[in-house]
């Protein structure tokens, strides 16, 4: 019996960017390496939120709950950065939009008086640091030019 795939599905290996040229590869593979970094910095402050917690000071419900998150969405954003590298042009919008609107998002929310402390919204700047070069990274005229 013979199995159908849907029309859009794409199943390429991971070297199916091989035929992009340097920039493009060097462009995807930076920017994945600084959501990595993200998720990395991200799972960091989750730490020093439960050790902050742990400690018998003050942890508020938005910091848990955004603590919890980053890495999620970072790891999402990984997948969705390597499907993009792949060809896959959805993946390539969905993680442009990402990297300006998440940043300029955390950011504002952090600088709302008594939301969070000081410590801990500078720990988000510097999570969300990486992730401002991925916005760069992706702005790049050649790239977008390779991604149609």
């Amino acid at each position: 019996m013979e199995t159908r795939e849907a029309p859009d599905a794409r199943r390429e290996a991971p070297d199916a960017r091989r035929g992009a040229p340097e920039a493009t590869r060097q462009a995807f593979g930076a920017a994945a390496n600084s959501i990595r970094i993200c998720a990395a910095l991200s799972t960091v402050a989750l730490l020093a939120v439960v050790a902050v917690a742990g400690s018998g000071h003050m942890v508020n419900t938005f910091m848990w709950v955004r603590a919890v998150l980053l890495p999620v969405v970072a790891v999402l954003m990984h997948r969705l950065t390597l499907a993009a590298s792949r060809g896959s042009r959805r993946a390539f919008e969905r993680v442009r939009t990402l990297a300006v609107v998440m940043p300029v998002a955390i950011i504002a929310v952090d600088l709302i008086p008594g939301v969070c402390p000081p410590w801990y919204a500078a720990a988000q700047v510097i999570c969300m640091l990486p992730v401002i070069r991925v916005a760069l990274l992706l702005r790049n005229p050649a790239l977008r030019a390779h991604r149609g």
